[in-house]
This record gives C-alpha cells, structure tokens and sequence, in this order.
C-alpha cells in the first residue's frame, strides 16, 4: 500500500515482510507485515506492466498496489479418518511484484506559468517571500519553486515555449505540474515584441496538452510596466479585455499595482 507522506528518494527497491512457516499442533505461521511506501502528495504511480495508474492527490490516501503470496497447505490440512499422519503438503502462492514509476505532479492553489523570463520568479519572491532563481535569461527555473500566500500555496512553474505540448523545453514535465492547481497567473511580459501573440502562444499549448488546461481559471498579470509606454498599453488592454475576466498591470521593480495583485488573490482565494 501507498500513501501520502514524505519518503526517502535513495531506495530504489521494497520488499514485504514473508510470512513465517506453519507450526506444530496445527498452528498457521504468521502473516507477513504490510509494506507501506510514503510518498508526496501529488504522486503518480504507473504500473505499466499491468496497465494501472493511481493518483494519489489528498492526504492520507491509500492503495493497495501488489497482493501478497497465500500460505501453502501444511500436512494436518490432508488429515482423514484412514490416513492420520499424512506427509502430503503445498507450498504457499509467491506474491505479486513489478516495477513502478512514481512521478510527481505539484498540488498547488496557483501556477504561475508564461513563457521563460516573464518574471514568475520575481513575483512569487515578491508575493511569498519565497527564495525562486532570478536570472536575465531564459530557463533561470529549470524546476518548480514553491511559496506560501496567507496560507496558499503558490508555484512558479518553469517557463513554457511554443511546441510544449510536445516535449519540447521538457513542456510535458511542466504542463503536467498545472494539472492540479486550482487556477493560474498567466505572465507576460511587456518588454517583448508582440506580447498577445506570446500570450495566445501558451493558450494553444495548453489546449493541445489537454486535461481540461485551457477551461481552468485564469488571471492575466502583464509584468514590467515600467518598460512600455502608455499608448502601447492601451491598445494591448483594448485587446486583451475581450478575452479575460481578470487583468492586472504591474511592475515588480516599482511595486505598482502589486499589492491591488495580492488582495485580490487572497480575497479570490479565501472565497473560492
């Protein structure tokens, strides 16, 4: 059986306790202990030879994964009226094995996601106090980093390209990470070129992975404001307006409009 706790990452193989043999005066042998693996919430557990998936996405679920061995039949089960000391026995059923693959998908309340250097980073350290890597190039977060809201859990999920739906950029491993947060700050950055075709970019990525990505809940936080003028902004709000509920316009290296971010999330969150 699995369940939901943290476990050592070094062992790479388990195996149950055996059961102990039968005894004298017709007494059966101990049975084995069970052999309880602990692993995070938000697991996945694939046993490809058997074609099973579990997921384990709250605390303190559990499975049984492999069925032990049954015990053999000992002499005494062979006893009769005409043979009262037979020498005739079974041995017992070997239990089942196989190898599993466990991977980890982050149970978070909000991914922060866009494309590499759209400032994730910044904001989760800005909003959570969190340590993420802060670089002036793409790929900085090669893994998610997580940090904590008044209680929710936020993650900045490392930058998605074009083609992620694919692989490409390892877009699987982080696309997966999204599909167990309650909603998303969809970054953009306002320093590139063409900033609602970089944000329609990961909106087909994520309707193409699939996993009902593009119908979660979405706010939409263009970064770097201090880096764009105000005609320019306009007509990017104009635009954006007809397909979002939710948009904010800020700048972390001013602090403009961050703190109006972070009450709203909290109230969003709190509600929700």
């Amino acid at each position: 059986m699995l369940t939901y706790y943290p476990s050592t990452q070094e062992k790479k193989k388990f195996v149950a306790e055996n059961g102990e043999h039968g005894m004298s005066r017709s007494r059966f042998g101990k049975n084995g202990e069970d052999l309880i693996i602990d692993i995070p919430v938000g697991s996945i557990v694939t046993d490809s030879d058997r074609g099973r998936v579990y997921e384990f996405m709250t605390e303190g679920h559990e499975e049984k994964i492999f069925k032990g061995g049954g015990g053999g039949l000992g002499n005494e089960y062979f006893k009769s009226a005409t043979n009262r000391s037979p020498e005739q026995s079974t041995k017992g059923r070997k239990g089942e094995e196989g190898k599993l693959e466990v991977t980890l998908s982050l149970v978070v309340d909000v991914g922060l996601i866009g494309m590499p250097n759209a400032g994730k980073s910044t904001l989760l350290n800005t909003l959570t106090n969190a340590h993420s890597r802060i670089g002036d190039y793409p790929f900085t977060t090669l893994e998610p980093h997580l940090g904590d809201l008044h209680g929710h859990i936020l993650a900045d999920i490392p930058g998605l390209i074009e083609g992620a739906s694919e692989g490409r950029g390892l877009g699987h491993t982080f696309l997966r990470h999204i599909t167990h947060t309650k909603m998303i700050l969809h970054l953009v950055s306002l320093e590139e070129k063409d900033v609602l075709l970089r944000y329609k970019t990961i909106r087909d990525e994520l309707k193409r992975y699939g996993s009902d990505l593009e119908n979660k809940e979405e706010w939409i936080i263009f970064t770097k404001k201090d880096l764009i003028n105000k005609d320019d902004l306009e007509l990017i709000e104009n635009n954006i307006d007809k397909i979002a509920n939710r948009v904010f316009v800020i700048s972390t290296k001013t602090g403009e409009n961050v703190k109006e971010l972070q009450d709203a999330l909290v109230q969003h969150l709190r509600q929700s």
